[in-house]
């Protein structure tokens, strides 16, 4: 079996995590990750879990020449300096099979845009990678109604969301860097899967027409004194000043282009989240039946007393972001593959040795970053968003949020 050679440029929190998936993938393995502060402890952790020798490189190039596809895993405000160093790189003769980009693809349409140009301008395949379109429990639940959907219609409300505590690095937390809070970070994975559920069964993905946007904003939690001051003493940002939305929630209307039906698609996502961690839940309603998913119910339940919880303090091995050590703990035993990222690398490395994009390439991105640069038009407007209208279509080119300029306190104060 052919092996796809990956190679990542970022190794933070998801690195770690898309590392872990490799144990579950055949043909796929880590090569090696460009130096960056915490790389050593990444390729020693692939080292360790048999994903791949996963060698330091001091550079792109050199990254490049020795893998055949890229990951690029760095934070959003250098996305577009590393891939345009990729295209450099390549047009100097160096061969990749792909591009991979973790969500969102660009912080802005603009930026998202020019991440597409840059791709097609070296004919490389690409893959966004969304997880939550490749969850097993998605997968099958779409599989389980598809007689269902055949014989009564399709899905025609789908609410998700996605909420925990709040990221794990400061630049994640400065809306600048970021593109925004809650809502860009989390909403792109609840809009995508949710726009995936309500197309009818066998229509491509961009099947539905979105029509029209209207979403809100709200600074409930890190907005107030003694969780700024915690936010400014851990990460060193100011909600003072430069705010970011830690609670966002919204819907997006589709339009099947065959019957005129419209569909709906509700998100709420939040940084306020403080439970047992991360939790995704979904629920899809149709004609005659519904599904539900929550990721925070599993068949392992672990209890710390008060007398043995310090030594677990500040753990996540039960669960992402969890914000407990002690008390009933619902255990996922393997989130990595729960969460989509398995699959999602299974589809990748079929899609790359085959020399064609991804199900979810860069072109889907970009759609995925329109519809949250829509939510964010609305919410500072206060209107719902006509996506029908070339007008809107032609300010979402430039548009960037005022949460992302550093300017939220004019719209979340």
């Amino acid at each position: 079996m052919e092996t796809l050679k990956v190679g990542f440029i970022g190794s933070g929190f998801i690195a770690r995590f898309l590392a872990t998936a490799f144990q579950h993938v055949r043909g796929i393995e880590l090569v090696g990750v460009l130096k960056r502060s915490t790389s050593e402890d990444i390729s020693a952790f692939a080292r360790q879990i048999g994903v791949g020798e996963c060698k330091v490189y001091s550079t792109i190039k050199e990254l490049c020449q020795n893998c055949d596809t890229v990951a690029i895993l760095s934070p959003n405000y250098a996305r577009l300096e590393t891939v345009q160093e990729i295209v450099d790189i390549v047009k100097s003769g160096v061969e990749l099979k792909g591009l991979i980009c973790e969500k969102p693809l660009g912080r802005t349409v603009a930026e998202a845009t020019k991440l597409v140009e840059l791709a097609e301008e070296i004919q490389l395949p690409t893959a966004y990678m969304e997880n939550q379109i490749h969850m097993k429990v998605v997968k099958n639940a779409i599989i389980q109604t598809a007689r269902v959907q055949e014989l009564m219609g399709p899905l025609t409300m789908v609410r998700s969301s996605e909420e925990h505590a709040g990221p794990h690095n400061p630049w994640f937390w400065d809306p600048t860097k970021q593109g925004g809070g809650a809502l860009s970070d989390l909403a792109c994975h609840s809009i995508a899967v949710s726009w995936f559920m309500l197309t009818p069964t066998g229509k491509p993905l961009d099947y539905l027409k979105p029509v029209s946007v209207n979403a809100e904003t709200a600074l409930l939690k890190w907005g107030s004194g003694i969780y700024r001051d915690q936010l400014r003493e851990k990460m060193g940002i100011d909600y003072a000043k430069t705010p970011a939305e830690d609670f966002a929630t919204g819907m997006v209307t589709f339009k099947n282009p065959e019957t005129g039906f419209l569909s709906k698609a509700q998100f709420t996502n939040s940084w306020m989240y403080d439970k047992q961690g991360l939790r995704i839940l979904m629920e899809a309603l149709g004609p005659g039946y519904a599904f539900e998913i929550n990721s925070l119910k599993s068949p392992l339940e672990v209890f710390i007393a008060d007398s043995a919880a310090d030594a677990l303090a500040d753990a996540e091995t039960a669960l992402e972001k969890a914000t407990s050590s002690r008390g009933l703990i619902p255990v996922q035993p393997n989130e990595a593959d729960l969460f989509g990222y398995t699959d999602e690398f299974v589809e990748v490395r079929d899609a790359f040795l085959a020399g064609r994009d991804a199900l979810l390439n860069w072109r889907y991105g970009l759609e995925i970053t329109k519809l949250c640069q829509a939510a964010y038009m609305s919410a500072e407007r206060r209107c719902t968003i006509d996506l029908t209208d070339v007008n809107i279509q032609k300010e979402l080119e430039s548009y960037t949020s005022l949460i992302a300029q550093g300017r939220g306190a004019e719209v979340l104060y």
